[in-house]
């Protein structure tokens, strides 16, 4: 069976390839070249609490801003930078903007006032305690009277 394929009338075929292959490669890959990225989040629960692991290499701590509201805890960035050089009789200047969020709905077992976060190489981790309610204890054998 042949597959169809677009055709454009008076073309010599590059304008058929942008629009099959440049433009689709262009839409899933642009994003990331732009340094505009999600970072990678790992989630992990222990008996004592939730422990979440943002990959966000090459910024600093101040870049963060964390916040919760309503068992809605929500990381976010926004940093920019700006180069400028002057040469001769030229200016060149370059503009990076980066920024993201992240949203997690958090169960009503956390102890809100104890919660932390701390950034180093790259990893920025924040550490939800569970209330003490809610902590896993050790199993006990109830004896029948």
């Amino acid at each position: 069976m042949a597959h169809l394929k677009k055709y454009f009338p008076g073309t010599s075929g590059n304008l058929e390839k942008f629009f099959d292959e440049d433009l689709r490669d262009w839409f899933y890959s642009n994003f990331a070249r732009s340094g505009t990225t999600v970072p990678s989040v790992n989630v992990k629960e222990t008996g004592d609490d939730f422990q979440i692991e943002v990959a966000a290499p090459g910024m600093k701590k101040d870049d963060f801003d964390i916040s919760l509201e309503n068992n809605l805890l929500t990381i976010s960035s926004e940093h920019s930078e700006e180069t400028k050089e002057d040469e001769d009789n030229y200016t060149r200047r370059e503009f990076s903007y980066q920024t993201f969020r992240r949203t997690f709905n958090i169960p009503d077992e956390i102890n809100i006032d104890e919660i932390d976060a701390k950034y180093s190489d790259g990893l920025l981790r924040i550490r939800l305690p569970k209330q003490d309610v809610s902590k896993d204890r050790p199993a006990k054998k109830i004896k029948v009277g």
